[in-house]
């Protein structure tokens, strides 16, 4: 009855905040990679892990200022020290619908189909009642009538999304997304549960402030069950020589707050069609005593190829 994985840094990635940014990219196609490791000194909590791929099609057969995209990605959850095991495959498109002549406004509609498998291996998980001056050394009551639990559904998920641009030089978004739309059920040995919907609502912007410097702000507020998450932040965009380079070499500072769990400080560095980030999450929660300052480290990669014929799409920066 827990909240689904999710990332720090949502920013760099898209497709599992919203079904809709699929194709949302100025580029022939963009791959991203996540992976974030929370809580490592209790016992490794929960390491998440994420590769995907989405490009756009058929651009000579709808309207020049539409975007169509289709993309894919998997997704890994792994929790007590690897004992609980979760992996997504997803397959999702979106349609961008340009609001004006140009295209500098956009409304898109996602969907995502998601294939999920959970494994539990109870040889390797530990009971309150295996606890001896010794450690873990006892022998549990509980019984499973095999050491590997396993169980499979198909979720849905769906978002929508509003980008806007004034000029080539800022970007504006609002999306909200909605998971578990279909409310499948995982279950094993007698248990029962069906998934809650996980809502998000988000947004984002960057605009320059000075020569070679930008600022990013984005947001998030996600429900899911009874649980609330509220995370805020920006970072600037230090570039090199982006007067007269279309791919100039940037690198971003700043940070987010988790709202009563954590700040995460964030560095990126950005060269030719590559970005890489790093972040670390600080719990400011009562759970940092637990932690024993460890908070969640966490990378992410974003390799979107620009071709220099392609023509410019506004689009939100990941």
């Amino acid at each position: 009855m827990s909240q689904d994985p999710h990332f720090s840094q949502f920013f760099s990635s898209p497709l599992t905040l919203n079904p809709a940014f699929t194709g949302k990219f100025d580029g022939s196609y963009r791959v991203a990679g996540n992976y974030r490791n929370q809580w490592p000194t209790l016992n490794n909590a929960f390491t998440t892990a994420t590769a995907s791929l989405d490009f756009h099609i058929l651009k000579d057969r709808i309207p020049s200022n539409d975007t169509w995209g289709l993309g894919v990605m998997g997704y890994n959850d792994n929790s007590a020290n690897g004992a609980v095991k979760f992996n997504y495959f997803t397959a999702s498109t979106a349609y961008h619908k340009g609001l004006d002549e140009e295209g500098n406004h956009q409304l898109g509609v996602g969907f995502q189909v998601t294939y999920a498998n959970m494994l539990i291996n109870t040889a390797d998980l530990k009971f309150e009642d295996q606890l001896t001056s010794s450690g873990f050394t006892g022998v549990t009551s509980e019984i499973f009538n095999n050491s590997v639990l396993k169980n499979n559904y198909v979720d849905i998920n769906a978002g929508i999304l509003y980008n806007g641009s004034t000029n080539d030089q800022n970007n504006f978004y609002v999306g909200v997304s909605l998971y578990h739309i279909s409310r499948p059920v995982q279950q094993f040995t007698g248990g029962y549960f069906q998934l809650n919907p996980r809502a998000t609502i988000h947004a984002g912007t960057y605009f320059p402030i000075a020569t070679n410097t930008k600022l990013h702000l984005s947001a998030l507020q996600s429900f899911q069950g009874g649980a609330t998450e509220t995370v805020m932040g920006g970072a600037f965009q230090l570039s090199t020589d982006a007067d007269v380079n279309e791919k100039p070499t940037s690198l971003y500072v700043g940070g987010w707050v988790r709202f009563n769990d954590a700040i995460f400080p964030y560095v990126g560095l950005e060269f030719g069609d590559l970005r890489l980030g790093m972040s670390y999450d600080i719990n400011t929660s009562s759970l940092r005593t637990g932690s024993q300052g460890a908070g969640g480290i966490e990378f992410s990669l974003i390799y979107t190829r620009r071709p220099s014929t392609d023509k410019p799409i506004n689009c939100p920066k990941f």
